[in-house]
């Protein structure tokens, strides 16, 4: 008997230790358990306190951050081919052509305080070309800028070439050299009312030297119940180093040859000034276009020439509901209403254009361009587009002669481009 309460009174301090070691353990785990606590509420209220991100798709991620902090990059891709047809006794080098017209990539975005930034480079062809590169400030209704960007010279050159009519812009832009330039500008924009102006030098391509433009622009874009209407006016005055030449030239529409019909070839410059007009109005599925422009050549001891150039167009989409984008001052995308993404067709557009340039005057015959075009478009969503071309093009005074000595005859192009941004 004292045996059996021996073993009992030993399993009992057994059971009591076990039972100490247990509710040791518990203690641990509910502290462990207790720290996890802390630490997850901790996280969470730092996560809270952290500023939310937004990811957005506009063809491309754009993230946007607390307070104004906004980033994206992005691109496009121009693919050309096509056919321009000479008549053969001008020993012009046509035919069959192609090109990578555009293959750029951008970083863009803005950061607290209305700060703006934006860079671009241009990858298609030989080099590499830097296209925009700036900072602006934005304030209220007023946005400086400064860097290298799009001088203001017209409607048609400050739309981008994403939403154009057609694959090249008119031959007024290319032939009288409107191009990005570094400088600074000012603009402002409130209601119906665009205001810009700035001071530049060169394209950074072409510097260092001692030129210098001032340009400026105005636009007034009233919205009469669904119909956007468009008009503006540009001056355009650039003063040249001493020993300057200039020359003004044009290519037969498409961008893929190198030659061209019209040409000034160089001559001598002071300065030049130009001045132009523009309109254009969107109404549903139609909308048109029109722009004037006169440059002025001032030379030492010589006449001071006046070239002339001008387009009218007009469009129509044939996809029912969609329309030409509009956004200040400039043309922008087309949103097809019913595209790919949504399971339609996206959106078909037909246009015609007649388009002059005029390089002759005060003693210098550089040739006339009267040009006849058509384009079909098709956008198949809002950030992808093949587009179909033809123009004729009819010449006075080109600078080749045909072996009869014939100057005034007509070239052909067939062109095709796809495109993609992002």
């Amino acid at each position: 008997m004292r045996a059996q309460m021996q073993a009992m009174a030993q399993r009992i301090d057994s059971l009591e230790a076990e039972l100490a070691t247990a509710q040791a353990q518990a203690e641990t785990a509910n502290k462990v358990a207790q720290a996890a606590t802390e630490t997850a509420v901790a996280a969470k209220a730092s996560a809270d306190k952290a500023p939310p991100v937004k990811v957005t798709w506009k063809g491309a991620p754009q993230i946007e951050g607390e307070g104004g902090w906004k980033f994206k990059l992005g691109g496009r891709v121009n693919i050309d081919a096509g056919v321009d047809n000479a008549p053969n006794s001008t020993g012009r080098d046509d035919g069959f052509g192609s090109e990578v017209r555009r293959a750029r990539l951008r970083a863009e975005g803005s950061m607290p305080g209305g700060v703006g930034y934006k860079i671009e480079a241009d990858f298609a062809g030989s080099t590499t070309i830097l296209t925009d590169a700036y900072l602006s400030f934005s304030h209220k209704d007023l946005t400086f800028k400064i860097g290298q960007f799009n001088t203001f010279q017209g409607f048609e050159e400050l739309s981008s070439s994403l939403h154009t009519s057609f694959m090249e812009r008119a031959a007024l832009t290319d032939a009288f050299n409107f191009e990005r330039r570094i400088g600074a500008s000012v603009e402002y924009e409130k209601g119906d009312v665009l205001l810009q102006g700035g001071v530049f030098t060169d394209n950074y391509t072409a510097t260092p030297n001692k030129n210098w433009s001032v340009d400026t622009r105005a636009v007034y874009m009233p919205k009469i119940g669904d119909t956007q209407l468009h008009f503006g006016g540009s001056f355009h005055y650039a003063d040249y180093e001493n020993g300057s030449t200039i020359r003004y030239r044009q290519r037969p529409f498409e961008h893929f040859t190198s030659e061209r019909f019209i040409d000034t070839r160089a001559f001598s410059a002071k300065s030049e000034r130009g001045i132009g007009l523009e309109t254009a109005m969107i109404s549903g599925r139609f909308h048109a276009a029109a722009e004037t422009y006169w440059q002025k050549v001032a030379r030492t001891g010589m006449p001071d020439p006046t070239f002339f150039g001008g387009y009218v167009e007009a469009g129509y989409f044939l996809t029912k509901g969609d329309s030409r984008g509009y956004k200040n001052g400039v043309y922008d995308r087309v949103k097809p209403v019913t595209g790919f993404d949504k399971g339609g067709i996206g959106a078909i557009e037909i246009n015609a254009r007649y388009d002059h340039l005029d390089l002759t005057d005060a003693g210098i015959v550089g040739g006339t361009q009267n040009a006849y075009q058509f384009s079909l478009n098709w956008s198949q969503t809002a950030y992808t587009k093949i587009m179909l071309d033809y123009s004729r093009l009819q010449y006075k005074d080109a600078i080749y002669p045909t072996a009869s000595g014939d100057t005034s005859y007509a070239v052909d192009v067939v062109a095709m481009r796809a495109q993609i941004d992002f």
